[in-house]
């Protein structure tokens, strides 16, 4: 039931695991309703996604709210220790709590303050945090681009110079209905070479290795459950050996960090294509083997792609129906 006068402090608690656009209605119904609005979020240790995580969420999906995070050690059934350490928290009562559940009766009865109950039956936002985690693809609707951009299965490319990469990537991005990201370290050895500049150092590839992570980021957001990426920070790694001929701990220690899902890596079977920017014929075969080598001391799974283009296609719709992909087809 909604309030009939404005409030002055709204408080919306919960573990927000993770924070679903039916979260995101309750939310703005008591920014609709208040002058003020405080989201307590409530983690452990334990939590699959860390509680800051979900908290810059939430500041991002609901700008006018305020947005704390506290310690959950307390008994989730005990609502007067719930309300003492809300108001402890708060430095003061909330004028109305904000709820879609039955503990907000006995919650806002110690508070002092009135419960506003929304959605309770969730007609309006059909979703909860659990169905999100055990299904992200059927929940896909009800997640704001920061929670895509998380669960975002991605598929990424890599393989030595003129493998087809990047046949691969958009070709493969068509078959799934999704974007793709293209590689920016291409785009900005061109920039090198426009201005003459052939002389590489470490701080460029770990500024390829950053913007490239970026740009994926990004497009995570507006993917269809998979984003198809032409190469990453892992691959930035060998892209270093192989133009300054040892390996940077700054870059290796990044490249660590990307995520990826899958890794196709591209056959070195095919002719190579000078197309104006390759110089690396000549190592091509062994870079190569630099990519297998990688890819088997790590932990993400990962195929080999090689033959015509519809076969390389074929493959790696396979690999990643293997893994049960959302929304990828059947090859």
């Amino acid at each position: 039931m909604m309030p009939a006068a404005r409030h002055g402090l709204g408080v919306v608690i919960g573990k927000f695991l993770p924070p679903h656009r039916g979260h995101r209605f309750l939310i703005e119904t008591a920014l609709d309703h208040c002058e003020r609005v405080v989201v307590i979020v409530c983690g452990k240790p334990g939590d699959p996604i860390p509680a800051e995580i979900r908290a810059g969420w939430l500041r991002e999906i609901v700008p006018g709210a305020e947005v704390m995070v506290i310690d959950d050690r307390y008994d989730e059934n005990d609502s007067k220790v719930w309300a003492e350490n809300t108001i402890r928290w708060l430095g003061s009562a909330p004028d109305a709590v904000f709820t879609s559940e039955d503990y907000g009766d006995c919650y806002a009865a110690h508070l002092g303050c009135e419960h506003v109950m929304v959605d309770r039956e969730r007609l309006t936002v059909s979703c909860s945090g659990t169905a999100v985690r055990g299904d992200p693809a059927a929940m896909w609707d009800y997640m704001d681009p920061p929670l895509r951009e998380w669960f975002a299965k991605r598929v990424v490319i890599v393989g030595a110079e003129s493998t087809g990469t990047t046949t691969l990537a958009r070709d493969l991005a068509a078959e799934l209905r999704t974007g793709w990201v293209a590689e920016y370290g291409r785009e900005f050895s061109a920039g090198k070479q426009a201005c003459g500049d052939n002389c590489w150092d470490s701080a460029e590839f770990l500024e390829i290795a950053r913007k490239q992570t970026c740009r994926e980021n990004a497009a995570a957001r507006e993917s269809n459950r998979i984003l198809v990426c032409d190469t990453n920070a892992f691959a930035t790694v060998l892209w270093h050996r192989r133009y300054m001929g040892f390996d940077d701990e700054r870059v290796t220690r990044f490249g660590r960090q990307a995520k990826a899902d899958l890794y196709l890596l591209t056959g070195d079977e095919i002719p190579f294509v000078q197309d104006g920017l390759r110089d690396g014929e000549h190592i091509r075969h062994e870079m190569h083997r630099w990519f297998v080598d990688a890819l088997s001391g790590q932990e993400v799974p990962w195929r080999l792609v090689s033959g015509s283009r519809r076969k390389r296609i074929r493959l790696a719709l396979e690999a990643i129906d293997v893994l049960g992909f959302p929304g990828a087809p059947v090859a």
